[in-house]
C-alpha cells in the first residue's frame, strides 16, 4: 500500500514510517502541515493517507480540514485521521459523503499494532472505521455543539457576547490576551465554524449560536 503519512511531530512521523515500512507499506511522502497534506495526496494519489487532526499554526484541526480539502478535490482519496483527543469540527463533513474509505481513531490505538494495521486495511478497501470514543463524542456534540465547551471558553464566549473585545475579556478574567485568543480559536473550531470566514464574521456567529442555545448569561453554560 502506498501511503502518506501527516504529523508535525516528528517522532511520531518517522515512528509511523517505520511501523508502516515494516508492515510492508511503503511511505511515498512525509509531512508536517495542512498544506503539506494536501499537495502530498493529490500529487501522489496515495492508497491512503493517515493524517493528525493538529498541525500548525493554529494546532486546532488543521489536519482535519485538510483532510475534508483532499476529499472534496478528490473524491476517491481514502484517509484514516489520527487525534489525541476528538475533535468534532470538520468530521461530520469529513464522513458526509457516505462513500467509505474513511477512518478516525484515537492515538491510542497507534500502540495496538494489529488493530491500527486492520483499520489501515479496512479504510483503504473502501470501508469506514470510527473509533468508539469519536462515536460517542460527535453524537453527543450533534445534539448542541456548546456542550463541546470547556467552563473557561464558556466563559469567554458569554463576554464575547456581552460586546467585549479579547482584550477586555482578558482584563475580566485576569489573563493573557493570547490566552484569550486561543479560547477564541478552540471555540470556533468546536462550533465547526469555517477559518475561511474572517475573525469578526466567525465572532459573531459564535455570539449568535451562544445566544440561540439560551445559555445561562452567568456561565455561559447550555440550559
Amino acid at each position: 500500500m502506498r501511503i502518506v503519512v501527516a504529523d508535525d511531530s516528528v517522532l511520531l512521523r518517522e515512528g509511523l514510517q517505520l511501523l508502516l515500512a515494516e508492515a510492508g507499506h511503503e511511505v511515498v511522502a512525509a509531512v508536517g502541515d495542512g498544506p503539506g497534506l494536501v499537495a502530498a495526496a493529490l500529487e501522489h494519489r496515495p492508497d491512503l493517507a493517515v493524517v493528525d487532526v493538529r498541525m500548525p499554526p493554529s494546532h486546532t484541526d488543521e489536519g482535519l480540514r485538510a483532510a475534508v480539502r483532499v476529499r472534496r478535490e478528490w473524491p476517491a482519496a481514502r484517509v484514516l485521521v489520527l487525534s489525541q483527543y476528538v475533535v468534532a469540527s470538520y468530521a461530520d463533513e469529513l464522513l458526509a459523503t457516505g462513500e467509505g474509505g474513511v477512518g478516525y481513531l484515537l492515538k491510542d490505538r497507534v500502540s495496538e499494532v494489529a488493530e491500527f494495521l486492520d483499520a489501515l486495511a479496512t479504510v483503504q478497501a473502501g470501508g469506514t472505521v470510527l473509533d468508539p470514543m469519536v462515536v460517542r463524542d460527535l453524537m453527543g456534540r450533534r445534539r448542541d455543539p456548546l456542550l463541546a465547551l470547556t467552563p473557561r471558553e464558556r466563559e469567554v464566549l458569554a463576554l464575547m457576547a456581552q460586546g467585549r473585545s479579547n482584550a477586555a475579556v482578558a482584563d475580566a478574567l485576569v489573563v493573557s490576551l493570547a490566552a484569550v485568543e486561543k479560547h477564541t480559536q478552540r471555540i470556533f473550531a468546536k462550533l465547526g465554524l469555517a477559518p475561511d470566514d474572517d475573525q469578526a464574521h466567525r465572532r459573531v456567529l459564535a455570539v449568535l449560536r451562544y445566544l440561540r442555545s439560551g445559555a445561562d448569561p452567568a456561565t455561559g453554560a447550555p440550559r
